[in-house]
């Protein structure tokens, strides 16, 4: 190594420790921002798990939304017949007293 004045070589030295406070504080930014985004894509993929257990619920939801409409829909037409039946009924009372009207006159 070349010798040189004792000036010199400390602002080699300053130099040097410059240097070497610059790369540590780069490394250090490096860090953090490596950091920063390891947590962001932990929260990403607790979001993303989040929004999965979200859409099983809605599924489940909808199957039992259209098992209730199937259901409904049965109960419809069975109501439908009653209806029909009881508007025969109403038809048939309506012709018996008629007919007994008749009858005791």
């Amino acid at each position: 190594m070349a010798t040189g004045t004792p000036d010199s070589q400390a602002r080699f030295g300053q130099s040097v420790k410059g240097l070497l406070t610059e790369k540590v504080n780069t490394c250090g930014t490096d860090v953090i921002a490596l950091t920063k985004q390891v947590l962001k894509g932990s929260r990403s993929a607790e979001m993303l798990g989040q929004a999965a257990r979200n859409m099983v619920l809605q599924e489940d939801a909808i199957l039992h939304s259209e098992d209730s409409l199937r259901k409904m829909a049965i109960i419809t037409t069975h109501l439908q017949y009653q209806q029909e039946a009881i508007q025969k009924n109403v038809e048939q009372s309506s012709d018996l007293q008629d007919q007994l009207k008749h009858l005791l006159k």
